[in-house]
C-alpha cells in the first residue's frame, strides 16, 4: 500500500475544525454523566453493551450505528433513552424525542453519515448479554493520566477507565470517518478494540513504556493476546473483524487509520482539557451564561434572596 503524501494527510484531516470541539467535548463528557439506571458512566455502559452485541454475534455495522447513535443523542438527553422513554410512557414520541436531540447536535457531522446513523434511533441501545471478561477488567482499568519519562505523575481525579476511553474514541472516530473518507464500522471496531491489552496490563502510561523499552511490544502482545482468546471462545468470526480492523492503526496509511487516530488524540488532549476547563469555571459563568437560576414564576424573588446573600 502507498502510503499518503503529506498534502493527502492536510486535506483529509481539514472537517476538523475548532466548530466540531464543543460537541466533541459533550461526549466526551458521557464518561462523567450518571444515573440511576446501572453502576458506571453512560460512555462506560454503552461500552459494555457494544460488546455484549458484538460477542453474541449481532452485525458489527447495527452495533456500530446503535452505539454511536445513542452516545449522539445521550450528550443532551443523558440516560433518557429509547427503552427509559418507552417505560415512561412517551410511546411513539419516544424516537420523536431522540431525533430531536440528535438534530440538535448534528449539525457538524457528515450528512450522508449523519444520516445512517440517525435511521439507527428507532433500535434504541443494545440489548444487554454476556461479555469477555477483559469488558469488565477494563471499565475497572485507570487510565494513566499525564505521564512523562523522568517526571512525576501529574494525578487528575476521578481518573477515566479504559472501557470509557475506548468507547469515545470508537465514537470519536466514527464521527471522523465523514471527515476522512472511511469505513465507519472498521474504525468503530478499532476503537472498543484498541485497549484490549490493557485489561490484563496497567497502566503507567508514557514513562512505563519507555522504562519497558524492548518488553513493551512483547507484554503488549501477551496481554493482547489473552483478550483476543476469550474474544474468540464466544465469537470466532469476531476475531478476524478485529484483527482486520487493528491491523492498519499503528500507522496513518489508510484512511481508517487516520479516522482512528483522530479520534484517539482528540479524546486524550479533550480528556485533560476538562480538568483545566473545570479550574476556570467561575459563577458569572455558571449565573449569567448558562441561566443557573433559570425563567419561572419564582425567579424575581431567588434572584433577590442571592442578591441579598451576596452570591449574585
Amino acid at each position: 500500500m502507498t502510503p499518503a503524501a503529506p498534502s493527502e494527510i492536510a486535506t483529509a484531516a481539514a472537517g476538523l475544525s475548532p466548530a466540531a470541539l464543543p460537541f466533541l467535548r459533550e461526549l466526551g463528557d458521557l464518561k462523567r454523566v450518571y444515573s440511576a439506571q446501572g453502576a458506571g458512566s453512560i460512555a462506560e455502559r454503552l461500552f459494555v453493551l457494544g460488546w455484549a452485541a458484538l460477542a453474541r454475534g449481532d452485525a458489527p455495522e447495527t452495533v456500530m450505528a446503535q452505539v454511536v447513535a445513542s452516545a449522539i443523542v445521550s450528550a443532551r438527553l443523558g440516560d433518557l433513552d429509547l427503552a427509559t422513554l418507552t417505560a415512561l410512557g412517551a410511546g411513539k414520541g419516544a424516537v420523536a424525542v431522540l431525533e430531536r436531540a440528535f438534530d440538535e447536535v448534528a449539525d457538524t457531522l457528515d450528512p450522508a453519515l449523519a444520516a445512517r446513523l440517525r435511521a439507527a434511533l428507532p433500535l434504541g441501545r443494545p440489548a444487554a448479554g454476556a461479555v469477555p471478561a477483559f469488558v469488565d477488567k477494563l471499565a475497572r482499568q485507570p487510565r494513566a493520566g499525564v505521564t512523562c519519562p523522568g517526571q512525576p505523575r501529574i494525578m487528575l481525579q476521578p481518573a477515566e477507565n479504559h472501557a470509557e476511553h475506548c468507547l469515545i474514541v470508537a465514537v470519536y472516530g466514527v464521527l471522523a470517518c465523514g471527515w476522512h473518507g472511511a469505513d465507519p464500522v472498521e474504525v468503530f471496531l478499532a476503537g472498543m478494540a484498541h485497549h484490549l491489552h490493557s485489561a490484563d496490563m496497567p497502566d503507567s502510561g508514557y514513562s512505563g513504556e519507555m522504562l519497558l523499552g524492548d518488553w513493551l511490544a512483547p507484554v503488549i502482545e501477551e496481554a493482547r493476546r489473552l483478550s483476543m482468546a476469550e474474544v474468540t471462545a464466544m465469537n470466532p468470526a469476531l476475531t478476524a473483524r478485529l484483527d482486520a480492523a487493528l491491523a492498519p492503526i499503528g500507522g496513518d496509511e489508510t484512511a481508517e487509520a487516520r479516522a482512528f487516530h483522530t479520534g484517539d488524540v482528540i479524546d486524550r488532549v479533550l480528556e485533560i482539557e476538562q480538568h483545566t476547563r473545570a479550574a476556570r469555571l467561575t459563577m458569572g459563568i455558571v449565573l449569567d451564561d448558562y441561566g443557573l437560576v433559570h425563567d419561572g414564576p419564582v425567579k424575581a424573588f431567588h434572584d433577590r434572596i442571592l442578591a441579598d446573600a451576596g452570591l449574585a
